[in-house]
């Protein structure tokens, strides 16, 4: 069983994510706040966190700031009214799996969280299946028409990043974080230059899927259909 954390002030809407979610197999945990969240989670582990932007003592901007540091896998999918550009790709800087504004169809909000916990269970596994290349994070070793192929680190951690979530966009800033640590110092343009490394040796006709770039923005990777 699944157990979500919803994070919101609003007594209505952690109402009605329980009823868009009633009938599946999770288990809802509430926090009216993100410091309330933070210290639930001390004690309480959890699958994915759906969290509110507007909330007092701490809102969903910095309670998402903590988040990415102590959880970064963690999947989050942020809830809100503000449905602006601006507000949807800030909440992606900050490390936000998916966003939905509210008022929210409950069927949506349902289908969204099946489709991240899915993807956050293919993510925990340590053998993927990327279109017609295999990718094994035990020994970093990728398998294309039967041959072996061993990657440098920080490109297999790229494409198995990528590889586990199919058609999400993610910004440098998310991929540098996660891949190459919070502590990194050098230029968010080094994702390019090991993006342009992956291109090479993984052609779209052959391997049955694309890096896609989404200007201003970030990546993404995309199945050959």
């Amino acid at each position: 069983m699944a157990k979500i954390l919803v994070v919101d002030d609003d007594p209505f809407i952690r109402q009605l994510i329980k009823l868009a979610l009633r009938g599946e197999n999770v288990q809802l945990l509430d926090s009216v706040n993100g410091a309330e969240a933070l210290r639930l989670l001390e004690r309480a582990k959890v699958d994915m966190v759906i969290l509110d932007v507007m909330m007092p003592e701490m809102d969903g901007w910095d309670t998402c700031k903590e988040l990415r540091r102590l959880y970064p896998e963690l999947p989050v999918l942020m809830v809100t009214a503000k449905g602006e550009t601006a507000h949807k790709v800030k909440g992606f800087q900050l490390g936000i799996d998916d966003y939905i504004v509210k008022p929210f169809d409950p069927l949506e909000l349902n289908l969204r969280v099946k489709a991240l916990l899915k993807r956050y269970k293919v993510n925990s596994s340590q053998i993927l299946q990327v279109g017609n290349v295999q990718l094994n994070r035990t020994s970093f070793e990728v398998l294309h028409n039967g041959a072996r192929h061993q990657l440098p680190l920080k490109e297999f951690e790229l494409l198995f990043m990528l590889a586990c979530y199919p058609n999400q966009v993610f910004t440098r800033y998310q991929l540098v974080s996660q891949i190459w640590g919070l502590d990194y110092k050098g230029e968010e343009r080094t994702v390019d230059v090991h993006i342009k490394r992956l291109r090479e040796r993984f052609a779209e006709d052959t391997c049955r899927f694309a890096i896609v770039t989404i200007r201003g923005l970030g990546y993404k990777l995309e199945l050959a259909q």
